[in-house]
């Protein structure tokens, strides 16, 4: 009969990937915020927190009981990266590490941390920093999609002294299942094979040794004296490390894909970005893409070259656990697909231009028509022998002068009207709400689903149909985005800065309102995630999209000199 296994908790290191501002902020400075933010909620937690009241107490101990300390690492850094989404701009790629100990003084207590606890702290903490985020957004943009993640070790196990070949780690699989996968939960009705899946890779070479690294979280277990001399000098810079690094690189590629996917989308919206722009902010992503491939270039050349077997093993297993080759594969085909939705806009504005062409010669030619009347006249008045002063040659005169003055009248004009109609083209008109309660102290905020600005809060509102009137437009929207209705109050302003929206050049006419219908009803309905009504003296702390704050400011909502301006 087998023995159960015990495996006391020793340290751990957390992860998350970053870009960072360094014109705006210093590398310490922006860890130690961090910091101070994931201190602040730990001290805050309670027994709410924990997913299951049995697991409460424990979590509330160890939250009293934990040893946290953060710092910035570079991985790239140089790295000029523009977020679509946001309209910010970062510099430098790299991750936050975090040394994690609970108990640290007290070995014993240390032996009473069950590997379920593990991932509690890390998910109250992502939550943390997505609540933060809008407040950091100009300094640092974070890895909040994923979890935390979560590089657990042990040093000591009760029965002590196992060696772990095959057979003994299927005699323990449960047990070390829990731990190799931390953020999916102890069951007693998992199956079998479930655990033979999380024990199936382990990367160590040696008998005292257990290496488990997967996309969310790792465990370590290294007897003792091997943990003492080895860790720091070996493991931390040829395993820990580079599990960090590649998550990054992961990171990294997934948001050149969501850029990639936000330009996609704009290409779409016809007279929303021009050519030479897109063109752009495709090469850059392109120079993004091969600065990243240099820093893969490393790793596959330490596989070609580095001699030690462990390390290269560890490598071949992050790439392959990380699904890196198809990751690429995905982003190289949406660069190829914006090249050719890019070419088809140059034809069509070639053809444009064509057009705009043929029209201008057509004004020429009629200016070129007045010109040959007149140079005729001269022509028929030197045939009659008729001078200037005869009654017959004025009046030819004046009925040419008449003809060329209303060729010359109909050309302006059909210039400009083809000019003021290319020109609308270009503008897209929309409606924003500023929605009261009936108390009339709070508004309504709904919480973007689509980019620019994604799950960024915002004023309801959105484009003018064809036929529609401003009104309408606000009242439809408004119910398309929280289900209530609205009666408006008065305009708050037009706002047609060019810069205000990143897909292009968008015009918006800003109402007050108030709320119509039952407020119970409010609810994220079409472009928005979520409704809520929100605290007028909350305002303040809210990262608005677009220039939606400068509409509150003149809606007297929020004053002018905020911090947050």
């Amino acid at each position: 009969m087998v023995n159960k296994l015990k495996i006391s908790y020793n340290e751990e290191y957390w992860f998350t990937s970053a870009f960072i501002n360094s014109n705006l902020i210093d590398r310490e400075k922006i860890a130690e915020k961090i910091e101070k933010i994931v201190k602040t909620r730990i001290s805050k937690i309670t027994e709410k927190d924990a997913w299951l009241k049995e697991l409460a107490d424990s979590l509330m101990k160890m939250a009293n009981n934990i040893s946290l300390s953060c710092k910035w690492v570079d991985y790239i850094p140089i790295f000029p990266f523009h977020h679509e989404n946001t309209d910010q701009f970062y510099d430098v790629l790299g991750y936050f590490e975090f040394h994690v100990e609970y108990y640290k003084d007290d070995p014993e207590k240390k032996k009473t941390i069950e590997p379920n606890l593990l991932q509690q702290i890390p998910h109250i903490i992502l939550a943390e920093l997505k609540n933060k985020a809008q407040f950091l957004e100009e300094e640092v943009l974070m890895d909040l999609e994923s979890p935390i993640y979560i590089f657990a070790t042990s040093k000591e196990t009760d029965p002590p002294g196992i060696e772990w070949n095959q057979k003994q780690i299927e005699n323990y699989k449960k047990e070390l299942s829990y731990w190799t996968v931390l953020y999916s939960g102890q069951w007693e009705d998992y199956s079998p094979n479930l655990y033979d899946v999380r024990i199936s890779d382990n990367l160590s070479n040696r008998l005292s040794e257990l290496h488990f690294i997967n996309r969310n979280s790792a465990f370590v277990y290294m007897a003792k004296e091997n943990y003492e001399n080895f860790f720091e000098p070996y493991m931390k810079p040829y395993v820990v490390n580079p599990t960090a690094q590649i998550r990054t690189i992961i990171f990294s590629f997934r948001e050149i894909n969501n850029s990639l996917d936000i330009l996609f989308l704009n290409t779409y919206s016809e007279g929303r970005i021009d050519t030479k722009k897109l063109e752009e902010k495709i090469n850059n992503l392109r120079f993004l893409r091969g600065i990243i491939q240099n820093a893969l270039s490393v790793i596959y050349n330490e596989l070609d070259y580095n001699r030690r077997q462990h390390y290269t093993s560890v490598l071949r297993h992050l790439i392959k656990k990380f699904d890196m080759n198809n990751i690429k594969e995905r982003m190289n085909q949406k660069f190829d697909l914006l090249y050719n939705m890019m070419n088809e806009i140059h034809q069509k504005r070639v053809q444009e231009d064509q057009e705009e062409t043929e029209k201008a010669l057509n004004i020429l030619n009629f200016l070129l028509g007045a010109g040959i009347l007149a140079d005729l006249v001269g022509l028929l008045m030197i045939a009659l022998n008729l001078n200037e002063s005869d009654f017959s040659a004025i009046m030819l005169n004046s009925i040419v002068s008449v003809i060329i003055s209303s060729i010359l009248t109909i050309a302006i004009i059909y210039y400009i009207f083809v000019k003021i109609k290319v020109k609308r083209k270009k503008i897209n008109k929309t409606v924003d709400g500023v929605v009261l309660n009936k108390e009339k102290d709070k508004i309504i905020l709904v919480k973007r689903r689509f980019p620019p600005f994604q799950n960024y809060y915002a004023l309801p509102g959105g484009y003018i149909q064809k036929g529609e009137t401003i009104e309408d437009a606000l009242i439809r929207e408004i119910k398309e985005e929280t289900n209530l209705k609205v009666s408006i109050l008065e305009k708050i302003g037009y706002y047609d800065d060019p810069n205000r929206d990143p897909r292009g050049e968008v015009h918006s006419t800003a109402f007050l309102c108030m709320v119509s219908s039952s407020e119970n009803r409010i609810k994220g309905k079409s472009d928005s995630i979520s409704a809520e009504f929100i605290s007028i003296n909350q305002l303040n702390k809210i990262s608005l999209a677009f220039d939606h704050k400068k509409i509150l400011q003149d809606a007297n909502l929020i004053k002018k000199n905020s911090l947050h301006d």
